[in-house]
């Protein structure tokens, strides 16, 4: 089992940037494919972006695709989610996950195995 831990987030203007990350304890990290997935207020939980094991595969939402990018430093134990020209629209809750297997699989939920608390990012208009 992984434990996930976000950075905090922050109030950010649009148009603005802030990267996120999330460090793991456990002993499997660099074997799992990871992800990012956001609720906003009265929304489902939706996927962002996934990075497999190595870093050499990456997916994301068509709504971030471009602005945001996904990495990860298996020395570190932590992914993180550089996000830029934000928008209001990326407000929400951040959770990071980590799946079960080192590919990406996909972007369900039921992908993933251990989850972060979650971290808020406000983005004012």
């Amino acid at each position: 089992q992984v434990q996930l831990r976000e950075s905090e987030g922050g109030l950010v203007q649009a148009g603005g940037s802030l990267r996120l990350s999330c460090a793991a304890s456990g002993r499997t990290f660099s074997s799992n494919a990871m992800g990012w997935f956001r609720q906003a207020p009265g929304k489902e939980r939706e996927f962002v972006a996934a990075i497999n094991w190595n870093g050499g595969n990456t997916l994301y939402a068509d709504s971030v695709k471009g602005r945001f990018i996904i990495s990860r430093d298996n020395a570190k134990n932590t992914v993180y989610l550089q996000m830029y020209s934000l928008k209001p629209e990326d407000t929400a809750v951040y959770y990071c996950a980590a799946a079960y297997f080192g590919a990406v699989a996909g972007t369900a939920e039921r992908n993933f195995a251990s989850w972060g608390q979650g971290t808020q990012v406000t983005v004012s208009s």
